[in-house]
């Protein structure tokens, strides 16, 4: 089979997008796909979305932060970049999703916006409301246990609130000031 001349190649761009999410959410690269092609077919419709061809490569998550690498056509980055934009929860886990930036390479995409971006964290015991409670302290936000959660993500509800599971709330450091 032979190749494409290389002015008929598809031409990609590639955003780099941080993840953030809650400390004891799991998140998978499949799970991420599945949203985003979701995202990307309920805002634009089949044929729309199958131009733009979303993909995700270098999927790492853990402890509530991670990053990918999202593969759009050229000429489709806004597309790209506003389904990205609708999603708001993954796997019943609240997420916060920035585009940190766009390349045109992997390589390049890497390079630049992902040098040491996620590992920044430390747990630590904060006092919050009066008493004191396990964190998770990252640069400008502490995410505080405040609760049990049982199966189905809900806080001290049903037969299953005896789990030992911590829910966080989200805080600044102008709440502990």
């Amino acid at each position: 089979m032979k190749h494409l001349p290389k002015h008929l190649r598809p031409r990609w761009r590639y955003l780099a997008v941080a993840i953030e999410s809650w400390p004891h959410a799991s998140i998978d690269r499949e799970t991420f796909q599945r949203e985003l092609w979701y995202a990307a077919q309920n805002l634009y419709g089949d044929t729309q979305s199958a131009h733009t061809d979303l993909a995700v490569f270098n999927f790492e998550f853990s402890d509530g932060r991670g990053e990918t690498i999202i593969r759009t056509r050229r000429g489709t980055e806004s597309h790209a970049r506003t389904a990205v934009a609708c999603i708001d929860e993954i796997d019943d886990y609240a997420v916060g999703i920035r585009i940190l930036g766009i390349s045109g390479t992997v390589r390049a995409c890497e390079e630049r916006y992902f040098n040491a971006w996620t590992g920044n964290k430390k747990e630590s015991n904060v006092a919050f409301e009066n008493e004191s409670r396990p964190a998770v302290i990252r640069e400008v936000c502490v995410d505080i246990a405040t609760g049990n959660i049982n199966a189905t993500g809900n806080t001290d509800t049903g037969a299953d609130s005896s789990r030992n599971i911590n829910t966080f709330t989200g805080a600044t450091r102008l709440d502990f000031e």
